[in-house]
């Protein structure tokens, strides 16, 4: 059956994929900043949200808070959890990834494999963005380097659109937070980033509370590193899709292991 795409999917998920990664785009930005990732991680179809608000669906309203992010993203995305997934968020997108996460597991959806969460402090010791701290000079700033870490020369009326997105996801971040941790039927992986490191790492390992399979890896390169899409970290998820996928098949055949579509 095909499945009508989502506004939320700026194209189509790889029906032949034996597994998904679905890409998170953090403060300001959109599914753009994923331009330099693969399409495909070995049999891991990679899938780049798109959430309103942003690029092609900026003149539809921003989610106000990240409940109401995971709200409209699990509805998303729901068709496509067919086959093993995984979520990948960096910095204040961690956040998202993992209300998206908690709402699929109370709607009784299924839950994906591992989420990825990097340079991010996990949401009972939230808010922590140090860009909560910046005025709209420091935050335009901030996203000038950004733009430039993608290879664009930022002009002044898309750094006045990008920055009411980032205002928007900063209020978001603002009220995301727990007073103490919940488990998640999912394994968490968190990255922390050697150059430039925005969070401690010793501070990342308040993740672990949040699963009963947890790992912290270290990541060469600095904060922006993640959108070149960097061999460590697309061998990581890689291998640990793959595994998720041949331990699925050894307890009973899966959907996409003969061909099903989406």
């Amino acid at each position: 059956m095909t499945v009508p795409r989502s506004r939320w999917l700026l194209r189509d998920p790889d029906p032949e994929a034996a597994t998904r990664l679905f890409c998170f785009p953090y403060g300001g930005m959109g599914a753009s900043m994923y331009a330099a990732w693969p399409r495909r991680i070995g049999a891991t179809g990679v899938v780049v949200l798109q959430p309103p608000g942003r690029e092609n669906r900026m003149r539809e309203p921003h989610p106000a808070t990240f409940e109401e992010f995971a709200d409209e993203a699990a509805a998303a995305l729901e068709p496509y959890l067919d086959r093993p997934f995984a979520f990948f968020g960096h910095c204040a997108a961690s956040l998202p990834v993992h209300a998206t996460a908690r709402r699929l597991a109370r709607d009784g959806l299924p839950a994906p494999e591992r989420l990825y969460v990097s340079a991010q402090l996990p949401p009972h010791l939230c808010p922590s963005d140090r860009f909560l701290e910046l005025d709209r000079r420091g935050l335009t700033d901030e996203l000038s380097r950004i733009a430039r870490a993608l290879g664009q020369e930022p002009s002044p009326l898309l750094l006045d659109l990008a920055l009411d997105v980032l205002e928007g996801d900063l209020e978001a971040s603002r009220h995301y937070t727990m007073s103490a941790p919940e488990r998640l039927p999912s394994a968490i992986t968190a990255l922390h980033w050697r150059q430039r490191p925005e969070i401690p790492r010793a501070a990342m390992e308040a993740w672990s509370a949040y699963t009963g399979e947890f790992r912290l890896v270290d990541m060469d390169g600095d904060h922006h590193a993640f959108m070149a899409a960097p061999g460590p970290l697309v061998d990581l998820v890689g291998t640990d899709l793959a595994d998720a996928s041949s331990r699925l098949a050894a307890v009973s055949p899966h959907p996409a292991a003969d061909g099903g579509n989406a």
